[in-house]
């Protein structure tokens, strides 16, 4: 690449960073996360609730990391709860994922598509029962079932790319919440194949625990925070083990993050984050590699009650592959499996986001991505528009 192109790719990215500096989380919290503590105003009520987010987004992507696509669709979840005391909760629905232009789905966990899923396909929907079961006490809320998972996880970025929100399966298995005033913490397992004594296929679960410490309280006009992140995907089966490896892959996360809660009319906050990050493979050979480390810095902007702004810088010297983080976060190629080794990328994006009311939530965003390795880079970016619809309906207070 020639000196003066190089300089213009300097000036395209610097431009972008300073005027897409639009960033990050909030969006996304109000479009896919869910409150998990019980309403004693529900008690001995049966309702029936809708979830759903309607979704158009188009990944333009460059370079050797990862083809782009579209996501045109929505997810629905119509749900039956009742909570017969003030503690508990149960729910019971299903969930259908439908993309516009398709009529027949693989029969996949969608977050993780790989060679080792099933080879059925179903039509019409990707369609999945639903069934938690809650429990509150004064600290710890303890879940079985379809847990509160993805955006509720508050992964970092680089250890979560916030398009799961739309095409992942929902998690399921056993998850424990504890809060207390200088900590939130996480801890979840999702299982996310099952086999049966005749099945050639593994059986395969995610673990994970994320833990942020507040040094003073969230409200503090300087707020401190520590996080603590660990996600760990297993996939074996004590059968047809000559047939498939075992795979045991991790990710880490820790470092520290300063909240200047301003409050001001057009500067409500602003967030400076620092991370370092570790990606470990325990048993067989996912990866060309056994660990890898990456460093992550981000800062973002919360303006006015509608928008937000960020930009970040990411570095892996060596190797680092993000389990369900965007593909820029690592070095290994969704495209070819080639592992290209030392990577920066540069992002920066704006985010949009409006609330009519309670639960019916109008997001949009635009992100670029700026990658660099060695002998290639690529300038990619994506946009979407989203719709979150969340009523519920009383049938009966007993």
């Amino acid at each position: 690449m020639s000196q003066s192109a190089v300089h213009r790719r300097t000036w395209v990215l610097a431009l972008l960073l300073g005027t897409s500096s639009l960033l990050h989380a909030q969006m996304w919290e109000d479009l896919a996360a869910s409150p998990y503590r019980l309403d004693s105003a529900d008690v001995r009520c049966l309702k029936v609730e809708l979830e759903s987010i309607s979704f158009f987004r188009n990944n333009e992507f460059k370079g050797p990391l990862a083809d782009g696509y579209s996501l045109p669709g929505l997810w629905v979840q119509p749900r039956l709860s009742y909570m017969p005391l003030r503690q508990i909760k149960v729910s019971l629905g299903l969930q259908a994922l439908i993309f516009n232009g398709a009529n027949r789905y693989p029969n996949y966990v969608y977050h993780d598509i790989s060679v080792w899923k099933g080879n059925q396909y179903t039509s019409g929907a990707h369609l999945l029962p639903w069934f938690r079961a809650q429990a509150d006490f004064r600290r710890l809320t303890i879940v079985l079932g379809n847990i509160y998972g993805a955006q509720n996880h508050r992964l970092a970025e680089p250890l979560f790319n916030p398009e799961a929100n739309l095409s992942a399966d929902p998690e399921a298995g056993f998850q424990l919440l504890w809060d207390l005033p200088w900590l939130h913490s996480d801890t979840w397992l999702n299982w996310q194949s099952y086999i049966f004594r005749e099945d050639t296929h593994q059986e395969a679960f995610t673990v994970g625990t994320a833990w942020r410490f507040m040094l003073n309280a969230p409200e503090s006009r300087l707020h401190w925070f520590i996080p603590l992140q660990i996600v760990a995907q297993h996939r074996g089966g004590e059968q047809n083990v000559e047939h498939h490896s075992v795979e045991t892959i991790y990710n880490g996360l820790t470092g520290a993050g300063l909240c200047w809660n301003a409050d001001r009319r057009v500067l409500r906050t602003l967030t400076a984050e620092a991370y370092g990050l570790l990606a470990y493979q325990q048993t067989g050979h996912l990866w060309p590699f056994r660990t890898g480390g990456a460093a992550y810095t981000g800062v973002r902007f919360g303006l006015w009650r509608f928008l937000e702004a960020g930009a970040s810088w990411f570095f892996a010297p060596r190797h680092f592959v993000s389990l369900y983080g965007n593909h820029f976060y690592s070095t290994l190629s969704v495209r070819d499996n080639i592992d290209y080794g030392q990577l920066h990328t540069a992002a920066a994006n704006v985010r949009f986001r409006h609330a009519f009311a309670r639960g019916y939530v109008l997001g949009a965003d635009a992100e670029v991505f700026h990658t660099w390795q060695p002998g290639n880079a690529g300038l990619s970016f994506s946009f979407g528009i989203y719709f979150r619809v969340n009523p519920s309906f009383l049938i009966k207070r007993f």
